[in-house]
């Protein structure tokens, strides 16, 4: 019998880009202050998403498009720029690829909590635990301290039942667990005889949220 999980990642922080700031004199990583800044001329709009130095405050702006024809641009798009709507001010910060693009680098969320979904139950001593997980959103987080603190297991104990073969993942590969977290992945634990197999069911299940 087996028990199947379901495992959304929410990061708590948006990636933030290192900049160069003009006041620190050093490149800081900067923050979305969530608001935008337009700016309608004639017939063509700039939009940028306004970031803030983690240490000064100091401003960089990250283009969201430039020099657009606003006959190209939908009311409604041009009314949630220009009211700093929340949902659109999140999508375009965590476009990473537009990021790295004008960053040195980008520093993706290190923290997130785990909501944990029971597809299918199963039973208290259920043989096999399967884990899906779900990240719309990048988060840098390796696997095995994923896995682990989810899990409550140490890495060294869960890289000894990957090599076990207790624990298959997929996608795979010989660094699997060492890896940032992917969406889609998929976990399969081998509870069968594992002295701590009700511990893992247990806290693979959990209600509520967890770091």
């Amino acid at each position: 019998m087996s028990r199947s999980v379901r495992w959304t990642i929410v990061p708590r922080t948006a990636p933030q880009p290192w900049i160069s700031c003009s006041r620190c004199d050093c490149e800081r990583p900067f923050r979305s202050s969530g608001k935008f800044r337009v700016n309608a001329n004639g017939k063509r709009i700039d939009a940028w998403l306004i970031y803030k130095c983690s240490h000064c405050d100091d401003t960089w702006n990250f283009p969201i498009f430039e020099r657009r024809n606003r006959h190209e641009l939908e009311a409604a798009a041009f009314e949630a720029l220009t009211s700093n709507d929340p949902e659109l001010a999140r999508h375009f910060a965590w476009d990473v690829a537009g990021l790295r693009s004008r960053a040195s680098r980008v520093e993706e969320a290190t923290e997130f909590l785990i909501c944990k979904e029971v597809q299918s139950r199963g039973q208290e001593n259920a043989r096999r635990l399967e884990l899906e997980i779900v990240s719309a959103l990048p988060v840098s987080t390796r696997l095995d301290r994923l896995l682990a603190g989810g899990l409550g297991l140490s890495r060294s104990r869960l890289l000894r039942l990957h090599e076990e073969g207790r624990v298959a993942i997929t996608p795979g590969g010989a660094a699997v667990l060492r890896r940032p977290v992917r969406n889609g992945t998929r976990v399969v634990f081998d509870l069968r005889e594992l002295p701590e197999a009700c511990d893992i069911a247990r806290r693979a299940a959990g209600d509520g949220n967890e770091n």
